[in-house]
């Protein structure tokens, strides 16, 4: 998720730790009664709750616990759980920028399609089924969940205190690139005092390198983080943005990112379609149609989106299986996206639905969300992830921090970042 659910997630990616239940695999109590118990394993919150509800009413034989955790954890986690054999839950998630790593472990994953995952390959957008896939639909690792496509939220009043539009159509028209999306940083700055134009370098570097089709590695799985020019031009522009203290310095998805988003610290946020319910929950209903949805510079991208898994590991892969269907089927993810999380479906028939096209969120002034994610989803083309992507991605996105922080300049970022990703990647 963003979120894709960078949700993304996220995405997102909540600071601290929420649990419906916490439990490890096994026989416990439930068990003991003659009924399964499932445990789903999310980062942030992936808006399950009433769907869970809604499938224990239809399978009162099934306990579902829900394990909620920050992203870095949930995924790190998963890591040593599958390293160790033990301790993973029954249906995990694992976010777009982590598939890779652990489709090189495919063997420590439930095959879906031996539970009949592949009769859904026609729902799928093409090139989210692919990437759940090994590219045949003899092996399923994942159900995708939902997509990310990209949009800009901003905050109407800030706008209007630097004398710049406010109406999303011409808000759009602004930043046809991200060099015009910084250049409207400095009027903004010069007319508004202490606010910044954005929440965090680290977020708008993460939706610049999804525009392109290849980031930190080629379609060989070959590191070009020092030779692709995309990689150099916008970390080079972030980090001189955030050294002209365009940045709010804000660590994303931690409290202190929730903070500054009730405290309405920033102008802008880069905005797949999983934040719109992360901006919702930290700025609060007293906020409610203060924000507002624009187009993105560039020309649209994808951030986020999640896949759902069941582990060799769960004792009870048919049922973990047959949840995770469920959870990602078209009505459930239908649900979620007009439903508070508002995460964008990720099957095609659903992003068609009427009511999905038709949807409106009134916090963001009403903006059609519905039209402005929906419609640019069918278009989306994911960037090419390598298997070792988060350890090179880490340490430019840690770089950036350190001219947040004052401890760098660009350049002195620049090479800092070259030099851990070589190092990560030995």
């Amino acid at each position: 998720m963003g979120r894709t659910r960078a949700r993304r997630s996220a995405a997102a990616l909540a600071a601290a730790v929420s649990l419906v239940a916490l439990s490890a695999c096994g026989a416990d109590a439930g068990e003991a009664d003659g009924k399964i118990t499932l445990t789903v394993a999310t980062f942030s919150d992936f808006g399950y709750k009433p769907l869970i509800e809604e499938y224990r009413r239809s399978h009162p034989d099934i306990v579902i616990k829900e394990r909620i955790s920050q992203f870095d954890q949930h995924h790190n986690q998963l890591s040593t759980q599958i390293a160790s054999g033990s301790g993973a839950a029954d249906v995990v998630a694992i976010e777009e920028g982590y598939l890779p790593k652990f489709r090189s472990v495919k063997d420590k994953f439930t095959n879906l399609a031996d539970h009949g995952a592949a009769k859904r390959a026609s729902e799928y957008l093409g090139w989210k089924w692919e990437q759940g896939t090994l590219g045949t639909d003899d092996f399923v690792m994942g159900y995708g969940t939902d997509v990310g496509s990209l949009a800009i939220c901003y905050r109407k009043d800030l706008f209007a205190q630097a004398g710049l539009p406010t109406d999303r159509d011409e808000v759009g028209k602004l930043w046809p690139s991200w060099d015009d999306y910084f250049a409207t940083g400095r009027t903004f700055q010069s007319k508004v005092e202490d606010k910044a134009w954005f929440d965090s370098s680290g977020n708008i570097f993460t939706a610049m390198m999804n525009q392109t089709e290849f980031g930190f590695f080629d379609a060989n799985d070959a590191y070009i983080g020092r030779t692709n020019p995309k990689v150099s031009e916008f970390f080079r522009a972030t980090a001189e943005a955030t050294a002209d203290e365009q940045s709010a310095n804000l660590q994303p998805f931690s409290q202190q990112w929730n903070a500054g988003i009730k405290q309405g610290r920033m102008a802008t946020m880069t905005c797949p379609a999983w934040m719109t319910g992360q901006i919702k929950t930290a700025a609060g209903e007293a906020d409610a149609g203060t924000w507002d949805i624009a187009a993105v510079p560039g020309g649209g991208g994808n951030w986020g989106g999640s896949f759902l898994t069941v582990p060799k590991q769960s004792k009870h892969a048919k049922e973990a299986a047959a949840l995770a269907d469920f959870l990602t089927s078209a009505d459930s993810q239908k649900k979620i996206f007009t439903g508070p999380v508002g995460a964008l479906p990720s099957l095609a028939s659903v992003l068609d639905d009427p009511e999905v096209q038709g949807t409106r969120q009134p916090y963001f002034n009403d903006a059609p969300t519905g039209k402005i994610f929906a419609a640019s989803a069918k278009s989306l083309r994911p960037n090419y992830r390598g298997t070792k992507d988060q350890q090179a991605r880490i340490p430019f996105g840690n770089a950036l921090q350190l001219v947040e922080q004052g401890k760098a300049d660009p350049q002195q970022a620049w090479a800092k970042a070259l030099e851990e990703a070589d190092k990560n990647l030995r």
